[in-house]
């Protein structure tokens, strides 16, 4: 148990900036067990997203959206952002492989990381506000960190590593198939309260096989920020999958 409560601690510490002033061991179990809970992490998130969502319903629409979408930033600490930020410059430099990958280390940004980093802010703020107006479920709000961490482990496990260096390197050392199958387990009974959400997890695996092969055709594999960066995208590809299914289940 103790492992299992040292592991959820390592994933908050790791995908957010709730602080947590504790020192926990770093072990095969603590990190398989942190793993495990990278979707309970996401359901935390989504938690005090939806908490916002209800608390705000008497705010003007495009600003509750700002707000939800502010909130989502600011307890990841943009993170993940990082990871977005660091492939757009890596192909946007039309570069060999080789440089390809420095630009990814490199710590500077440059225009292409400022390009994606606004357009995907833009399209999650449009998709929340649009579902706001559409009237979507507060389960949606629950759901949606919770599966986009979710993705970042089937992502983690399926797709080749580019090096067998690095911290996704280290991670994937302690995951397995009954790893992924613990994690999906706390998201099972949502299916039954949101609307569509199989149809979400659905299009969550499209969205990951698509990524999955352009991150190995354009770098050989995966990386930390490759799979970092698969949590923002799956979560601006599930909003828009949300989007789409209200608007057909209502139109």
């Amino acid at each position: 148990m103790n492992n299992a409560l040292y592991g959820l601690v390592l994933a908050l510490q790791f995908l957010t900036r709730i602080p947590l002033p504790i020192v926990c061991p770093w072990n095969a179990a603590t990190c398989r067990w942190a793993l495990r809970c990278y979707p309970l992490v996401g359901l935390l998130i989504g938690a005090l997203l939806a908490g916002l969502a209800m608390l705000g319903q008497g705010l003007p629409s495009p600003l509750l959206a700002l707000a939800l979408l502010s909130l989502w930033v600011a307890l990841s600490g943009g993170l993940h952002l990082d990871g977005v930020m660091d492939i757009a410059d890596a192909l946007g430099s039309n570069a060999p492989l080789e440089r390809r990958w420095a630009i990814m280390k490199d710590s500077q940004v440059g225009s292409f990381a400022i390009l994606a980093l606004v357009f995907l802010l833009a399209w999650k703020g449009a998709l929340i506000l649009a579902l706001l107006e559409a009237g979507a479920s507060p389960w949606l709000w629950l759901m949606l960190p919770a599966l986009s961490r979710f993705g970042a482990l089937l992502l983690l496990r399926l797709a080749p590593l580019a090096r067998r260096e690095g911290l996704a390197w280290t991670w994937r050392q302690h995951l397995a198939r009954r790893d992924l199958g613990l994690a999906l387990l706390p998201l099972l009974p949502f299916f039954g309260f949101v609307p569509g959400g199989a149809w979400l997890l659905g299009a969550l695996c499209v969205f990951l096989f698509l990524y999955g092969l352009a991150m190995v055709r354009a770098f050989t594999g995966i990386n930390g920020d490759i799979v970092g960066a698969a949590i923002e995208g799956g979560e601006l590809w599930v909003l828009l999958s949300a989007w789409s299914w209200w608007w057909f289940a209502t139109a």
